[in-house]
């Protein structure tokens, strides 16, 4: 899929619009703070986060809907489907991010990262489009609750963790570029990603198929969405100096170590 995009034949690809509806995903009730299960270190599992008391929803699985822990889905789901468009668009950093979105499909819910969330990263000549919300499977993509959309002027290709397909533009009623039925994968990506790890362990020689620079580049970019979102407002972002146009953005950067953590200095 990705090898037909930079093919060229979807022509000038104006924009990446990657999404994750979520139904699994349900309300998660307030409850009160407790003791930790037996057999967990508290303080070492919040290593250097806030020192909180113990409190079920803060702990495994519902963690990642804690900013002191994660980021929600924009980092949890983001980083798996923004890393195809990513990829496909050969985008490095955005110009400039902005984001909306809030508690909508569960208001009253105890978690803090948005349940339904909108991220746009503009890039100059082109733009990524990120939406993800919860309590909804089918979504308006044709019964895909997730996926990637590659939009070109001469069509759009689709494609999510199992298959892919082309849509072709038209101009007088003729196709301006191929039709690919969907075509289904025979391979299990996250078994292969996994394989190719343990190679790259094995023979030192090898690199992995996604390279720390291309994998940190994803988490970042997720990450300027968050940051978009809890500043309430568009933000530049100068990839020279790494650093936001605004000073509440440039905060939630690096967070705040609990003592005696530290970030190490490399």
């Amino acid at each position: 899929a990705i090898a037909f995009v930079h093919s060229g034949k979807l022509g000038r690809v104006r924009m990446a619009k990657a999404w994750a509806y979520l139904a699994w995903v349900q309300t998660l009730a307030v409850q009160p703070d407790g003791q930790p299960p037996a057999g967990v270190n508290y303080d070492l599992w919040l290593g250097p986060a806030p020192l909180r008391p113990f409190n079920p929803n803060r702990f495994h699985f519902n963690f990642r809907w804690y900013w002191d822990y994660a980021g929600g889905f924009m980092s949890d789901w983001g980083v798996h489907l923004m890393d195809m468009a990513i990829l496909g668009m050969k985008a490095g950093a955005p110009k400039s991010v902005m984001s909306v979105g809030g508690a909508y499909a569960y208001p009253g819910a105890a978690m803090q990262t948005p349940d339904t969330q909108s991220a746009l990263f503009d890039y100059g000549d082109f733009s990524i489009a990120w939406e993800h919300s919860t309590g909804i499977g089918i979504g308006p993509y044709s019964g895909r609750d997730h996926g990637v959309a590659f939009i070109g002027e001469y069509g759009t290709l689709v494609v999510d963790r199992g298959q892919w397909m082309v849509t072709p533009e038209t101009k007088n009623g003729v196709a301006r570029t191929e039709a690919v039925a969907v075509t289904k994968s025979n391979d299990n990506g996250l078994n292969k990603h996994a394989a190719n790890f343990i190679d790259c362990i094995k023979d030192r020689s090898k690199t992995p198929n996604c390279s720390i620079e291309d994998a940190a580049n994803t988490a970042v970019v997720c990450q300027m969405g968050n940051i978009a979102y809890r500043t309430g407002g568009k933000v530049q972002w100068d990839a020279q100096k790494n650093r936001f146009d605004v000073a509440a953005a440039n905060a939630l950067i690096t967070p705040t170590y609990r003592a005696p953590w530290k970030l190490p200095k490399v």
